[in-house]
């Protein structure tokens, strides 16, 4: 079988300019594409603008990582990102294999995360109005990650099944999860008002929405069908960064991630809860009612059960029935 042929930007582009056309080609995610270029940039600022990438190598680069750990004290994960985006600038854009690093290695270790029990949810939850009170419900409820909740398309949603369809999700895998009856009917009503807004959009010309080049190509004219539709849409049209169009996108989450915070404030739960706190506390609970543990793997999307073993360290159950030595005394 023939290789592949391989991708070569355009050398008349600036060179971040042809970063971005080669992460267009390979159809990594905007959010991606954001987070590569402002890592490249990151490693081309820490040399001073001075060399062409091409002039540097494989020590360079390890002496940034390296950086990245002794002075600014990133974790593990951090670095890793930083070393994917610097190697996809050399192996795809610049036609350069690194080679051998051995860079010192980010902050390792996972610190247990913070879980709201039930009642401290059904407080934070209940000072919590409108979409971004539906989505924090919907977060909790199927134990999603803010972009998934955010991401979410109308098709995804299945009252029949009583299903949620998480697609592209961390890693790129998609899973189902169980949709919580007491979000039908105000989930129906919400996606009602965004079929009105979608079918406004249609009458004014406009009805597109985001999709992946792939699926564009086999599914011509999708971008304006209903199902396809952002369940939490944008209040405005805006343009499309990539096309040039003018779209409605999905809300930012931003703007939920401050509605959480402002309610686990008002809530007077005293943690550090976030957004993807829901996320742990849907799983923590899930665990204390007695779901197996290779189904909340399932359910959560991870890929290893090890990553889901970190919640039985947070459960009620496993020191809730434990007394302090003080109180048997």
């Amino acid at each position: 079988m023939d290789e592949k042929r391989k991708f070569v930007p355009d050398s008349k582009l600036k060179l971040m300019e042809q970063v971005r056309e080669t992460l267009r080609y390979h159809h990594y995610a905007y959010r991606t594409e954001q987070t590569y270029c402002e890592w490249i940039k990151r490693f081309l600022r820490h040399y001073g603008f001075e060399r062409h990438p091409r002039d540097m190598g494989a020590d360079e680069v390890e002496r940034f990582l390296s950086h990245l750990a002794t002075k600014e004290r990133v974790a593990e994960a951090t670095q890793r990102q930083a070393l994917n985006s610097i190697v996809f600038l050399y192996r795809h854009v610049l036609d350069v294999e690194l080679g051998e690093m051995a860079p010192v290695r980010g902050r390792k270790g996972r610190r247990p995360p913070t879980v709201l029990t039930k009642e401290e949810v059904g407080r934070v939850l209940g000072v919590m109005q409108g979409t971004h009170g539906l989505m924090a419900r919907l977060t909790y409820g199927c134990g999603l990650r803010l972009m998934e909740c955010v991401r979410l398309r109308v098709q995804d949603v299945d009252f029949g099944q009583g299903r949620l369809f998480v697609r592209e999700g961390k890693g790129g895998k998609d899973r189902s999860v169980i949709l919580p009856v007491r979000l039908f009917p105000d989930l129906e009503a919400h996606i009602e008002k965004v079929r009105q807004l979608h079918d406004a959009d249609v009458r004014r010309g406009f009805g597109e929405v985001y999709l992946p080049d792939a699926l564009l190509r086999k599914y011509s004219g999708a971008a304006r069908e209903f199902g396809w539709q952002y369940v939490f849409p944008s209040k405005n049209l805006s343009e499309d960064p990539r096309s040039g169009k003018t779209m409605r996108h999905h809300v930012l989450e931003s703007g939920f991630q401050k509605a959480v915070k402002t309610a686990v404030q008002r809530a007077a739960v005293y943690k550090r809860a976030t957004v993807h706190t829901l996320r742990h506390s849907y799983a923590t609970h899930l665990l204390e009612n007695g779901v197996n543990i290779r189904q909340v793997q399932e359910l959560m999307g991870h890929k290893d059960v090890k990553t889901t073993e970190i919640y039985t360290h947070v459960m009620n159950k496993d020191i809730g029935g434990v007394k302090s030595p003080l109180d048997l005394l």
